[in-house]
């Protein structure tokens, strides 16, 4: 039988990778299955996309076992705790906008590769996990405290209400809680606080993902009535040219007047 052009052999490979974050079991086993049926091809073409597929059936062990290895929490808890839910925040500091919390109870044993603190992640593959998190989730809950919140409360205190908002948003009831770092007062319910947790638990992580993604969709609706700060790019963190904007035009209306009295 007449081999296949080194372009098709490429052409191939390239559909293999293609699918989706989910699909990574059949992307292992069409790849193996590739690599099998290349190997006796000795053209220098081909040679190197087999350690291309090489390379990226390690790739695909090595972050499946890095998301297992994540799950250390809830496999700990979960024969005492059915509802496990993670709980994170985005926007602490920001000049602009509101403060976004998230609690998200995934399903037992679930595998989302590339699922890691939302800070670590391109902005095209947290809205993948978005969408991914949307779809398998048990359940999902936003919730926020706007700027001028944030100003009459403090950042502390509304961070603090805008994860109690968010757990007891949740439409299955959490009965234990993963929390990134400390503690949320008022909620009555078992919680482990744990340092760097959006890296260390999958379930912080998920919910990192979609506080980032809400949050960041939001400060790029504002971008549109306040172009002037960049908030698009900025995301109302003080950036030079966000900083330059305010003392050359002003406040607008979402920012935290608490946060930018060195600018006015």
């Amino acid at each position: 039988m007449e081999k296949k052009s080194i372009a098709a052999v490429k052409a191939e490979y390239k559909e293999i990778i293609s699918l989706g974050i989910m699909e990574y079991e059949t992307e292992k086993e069409k790849l193996q299955a590739f690599v099998e049926n290349y190997k006796a091809d000795e053209r220098s073409g081909v040679v190197s996309v087999l350690k291309s597929a090489g390379k990226r059936i390690n790739d695909i062990d090595n972050e499946t076992a890095r998301v297992k290895s994540m799950m250390k929490f809830e496999e700990k808890y979960g024969e005492d705790y059915k509802s496990i839910c993670g709980v994170d925040e985005v926007g602490r500091g920001p000049l602009a906008g509101p403060v976004v919390t998230a609690a998200v109870i995934l399903p037992p044993g679930l595998i989302i590769p590339y699922l890691n603190d939302s800070k670590q992640v391109n902005e095209k593959r947290r809205e993948e996990l978005y969408d991914i998190i949307m779809e398998k989730a048990v359940a999902v809950s936003v919730g926020l405290r706007s700027e001028k919140e944030i100003d009459e409360m403090g950042i502390a205190v509304a961070d603090s209400a805008a994860m109690r908002d968010s757990v007891l948003g949740l439409a299955v009831k959490a009965d234990m809680v993963l929390v990134d770092a400390f503690k949320i007062p008022g909620l009555d319910l078992k919680q482990v606080p744990i340092v760097k947790g959006d890296t260390l638990s999958v379930s912080i992580a998920a919910a990192s993902i979609i506080a980032k993604v809400t949050r960041d969709r939001m400060m790029d609706e504002y971008a549109k009535q306040y172009p002037e700060y960049g908030f698009d790019s900025n995301k109302g963190y003080g950036s030079a040219k966000h900083i330059e904007a305010i003392k050359q035009v002003g406040p607008c209306d979402i920012h935290r007047r608490s946060f930018i009295g060195n600018f006015t």
